[in-house]
């Protein structure tokens, strides 16, 4: 990935950054992860250089940062659903069928 990418969001918890990471990727957000194990250096590294990072191109920043925020607080609450392929009732949390992997309608 390009080097001109901009960091939207660093956190000592890498399970964090990771799940931060693919939500930007099932939002067709091309990201990149960065610094996932320079944790062992805090103290030698200045915290800052350690912590792991989520980086995206400037030109999807305002968005990769509203997801990221959206995310964090909850988001915004989506309705529960019906799977079109298998009847199944899912929470509206879920963008697949858990039963049948039918992705949610549009």
């Amino acid at each position: 990935m390009s080097s001109e990418y901009v960091r939207v969001f660093a956190h000592s918890n890498a399970l964090l950054v990771s799940h931060l990471h693919n939500v930007l990727d099932a939002a067709g957000i091309p990201a990149e992860l960065r610094n996932m194990t320079l944790g062992g250096g805090a103290g030698e590294l200045p915290l800052g250089e350690c912590e792991p990072e989520v980086w995206v191109a400037p030109h999807n920043r305002e968005r990769a940062e509203a997801l990221i925020r959206d995310s964090l607080e909850g988001g915004s609450e989506r309705p529960d659903w019906t799977c079109p392929g298998c009847g199944e009732r899912l929470e509206g949390a879920f963008d697949t069928c858990w039963n049948c992997g039918t992705h949610r309608p549009g």
